[in-house]
């Protein structure tokens, strides 16, 4: 019989078996992050939107480009028998800008992400907060 630590064992059948410590982790939708003019995007294809966006930007079609903008969509409360306060619920928009004098908000989705019921409800949230319909590309 042979003897292995604790520590060995998950090595060779834990979590760490699969990928080496010094790999990134994976992230939820096998999307990968990608960096430019200093800010950081979740997906190649919201990168891609963002060239897209600042070119018509650049051109004059449209106006006030801003990334990762804050929507708070209902207040921190204290529920009572909680020990801490609740956090506001915020949805967070990849982009707005304006378009013929219409503020739009943009969110790059996948098939997979634009049915998750918690998008989904900040998409609702969204709607009957702000009047805000969340265009998804």
């Amino acid at each position: 019989m042979t003897t292995m630590s604790l520590a060995n064992y998950h090595a060779l059948h834990g979590k760490d078996a699969k990928k080496g410590k010094d790999q990134p982790k994976r992230s939820k939708f096998n999307n990968t992050a990608v960096e430019m003019d200093g800010m950081k995007f979740d997906s190649v294809k919201e990168h891609n939107r963002y060239i897209e966006l600042k070119a018509r930007s650049q051109r004059g079609e449209i106006q006030e480009l801003k990334c990762q903008v804050k929507f708070e969509l209902a207040p921190s409360v204290k529920i009572e028998g909680e020990k801490r306060a609740k956090p506001a619920l915020r949805y967070f928009a990849d982009f707005t800008y304006i378009e013929n004098g219409v503020l739009v908000v943009e969110d790059v989705k996948s098939a997979v992400t634009r049915k998750l019921a918690s998008y989904r409800n900040k998409k609702h949230l969204m709607k009957s907060v702000h009047g805000v319909d969340i265009k998804e590309v």
